[in-house]
């Protein structure tokens, strides 16, 4: 069963948010403010935020960007997981990921399912791991990005969170790295 040790110190990590949007601006983007309020109030640090088109190659740039960005751990995503010709957030970024994280997609569903029941197909939600940095492709709505957030992400992202979590295996992310490259393709 999980649960908090509150005996272990909390660990603040940096996460980036990148919202997909044609039609978003920071006036209005209700997905990466939700995202950004929760990270913040679960103590950890907004290391970047942008709102980039549904564009393949400018998503895969800015991703890359936080990547690389050694003060952020996490890049959380939110739009552009539907079944629209516009929606490109996974095509665009599984390819990036050197571990896929297969789990993470199904927690989402059942967690979102409860919520929504049978809507929660409409979201092609996954994550990986791309060089040292943990990725999430979230929903663009800020429902989803709640669920998300709260059913899963809250508990994973917590040092103390036992009986395991992603923040005591982030020093080693990197080994797979020492035997080959980061895709970015």
């Amino acid at each position: 069963m999980s649960r908090i040790d509150d005996s272990r110190p909390f660990v603040p990590l940096g996460v980036a948010i990148v919202t997909v949007s044609d039609t978003r601006t920071e006036a209005d983007d209700t997905s990466g403010a939700t995202l950004a309020g929760r990270v913040a109030e679960a103590g950890h640090r907004v290391s970047g935020r942008r709102i980039v088109r549904d564009d393949r190659e400018a998503l895969r740039a800015a991703v890359c960007a936080f990547v690389a960005d050694p003060a952020t751990d996490v890049v959380l995503t939110t739009g552009g997981t539907g079944f629209t010709g516009r929606d490109v957030s996974p095509d665009a970024l599984e390819p990036l990921f050197e571990k896929r994280m297969d789990g993470f997609s199904n927690l989402f569903h059942a967690y979102s399912s409860g919520v929504i029941g049978t809507s929660t197909l409409q979201s092609r939600a996954t994550a990986g791991v791309a060089g040292k940095t943990f990725v999430f492709v979230l929903p663009g709505s800020s429902g989803a990005c709640r669920d998300a957030w709260d059913g899963v992400l809250k508990a994973q992202l917590d040092y103390r969170h036992r009986p395991c979590n992603f923040v005591e295996i982030l020093p080693r992310l990197d080994e797979h790295l020492k035997r080959g490259k980061l895709r970015t393709a």
